[in-house]
C-alpha cells in the first residue's frame, strides 16, 4: 500500500482540549480524559523492532515524537504514521535531530518481528517498540494515555484496540513539550519542529 493510499484514509479520531485535562476520541473506544500535561513523562523499557531493548534514556539529545498504536489498526495508525513520515522527509537535514517512536499497545500480536515488517514501510527513521503487557501498561501510565482491548468479530483474532491518538513531543532533555492532536497536518508539525530545533541551537 502506498503512502498516498494510506493518506487517503480519513482519521476517525479527533483530539480536543477538554476542561480539566486533555480529552481524546479514540478509535472504537469512548472519549476519555488524561490528566494534566505537567504530569506527562516518557518512561519505558521496550524492545525495538531491531531487537534492541530501549529506554527513554536512549533518545536523549534528540527531539522525540511518540505515537501509540498497533499494526492491525485500520485507520488512525497508518494515517498518523504516514504524516510522521512526511514530517521526517520535509525536515530534510534537520530530521537528524528528531526520533519518531511507534509504541504498540497490542502486546499479544505485535512482536518486534511484526513491527519490523510494518513500521519501516512508512519511514526508515521510525522505530517500533513492543513489550509485555506489563511493560506496555507501565509505559502508558507514564504518558497518561488510554488504551483497551475491544471485542470485534470482523477484526483479526476477533478484537481491535482502542487507544489515544495524539502524537507526543519531548525535547532533547526528555521534557514533555506538547501534544499534536490527531489529524494535525504534517506541514504544521514540520513548521513547529523547525522553529524549536532552530531555537534550541
Amino acid at each position: 500500500m502506498t503512502r498516498l493510499q494510506k493518506g487517503l484514509w480519513a482519521a476517525v479520531a479527533v483530539a480536543a482540549l477538554g476542561a480539566g485535562g486533555l480529552a481524546v476520541t479514540v478509535s472504537r473506544a469512548p472519549e476519555v480524559a488524561t490528566s494534566g500535561a505537567s504530569s506527562v513523562a516518557a518512561e519505558f523499557e521496550l524492545t525495538g523492532h531491531d531487537g534492541v531493548v530501549r529506554t527513554e534514556e536512549d533518545f536523549r539529545g534528540k527531539w522525540t515524537l511518540v505515537f501509540f498504536g498497533f499494526t492491525n489498526c485500520p485507520d488512525i495508525c497508518p494515517t498518523t504514521l504516514a504524516e510522521i513520515a512526511q514530517v521526517m522527509d520535509d525536515l530534510g537535514p534537520q530530521a537528524g535531530a528528531v526520533q519518531p517512536l511507534f509504541i504498540s499497545v497490542d502486546s499479544d500480536r505485535d512482536t518486534p518481528m511484526e513491527l519490523a515488517e510494518y513500521v519501516p514501510q512508512f519511514h526508515p527513521s521510525i522505530l517500533g517498540l513492543a513489550g509485555t503487557p506489563e511493560q506496555i501498561e507501565a509505559a502508558a501510565a507514564s504518558f497518561k494515555i488510554f488504551y483497551e482491548r475491544v471485542p470485534e468479530e470482523a477484526a483479526p483474532d476477533g478484537y481491535t484496540m482502542g487507544h489515544a491518538s495524539q502524537v507526543f513531543l519531548f525535547d532533547p532533555d526528555g521534557g514533555f513539550v506538547r501534544l499534536y492532536g490527531n489529524g494535525t497536518p504534517a506541514p504544521e508539525i514540520t513548521a513547529d519542529l523547525r522553529a524549536r530545533i532552530d531555537a534550541h541551537g
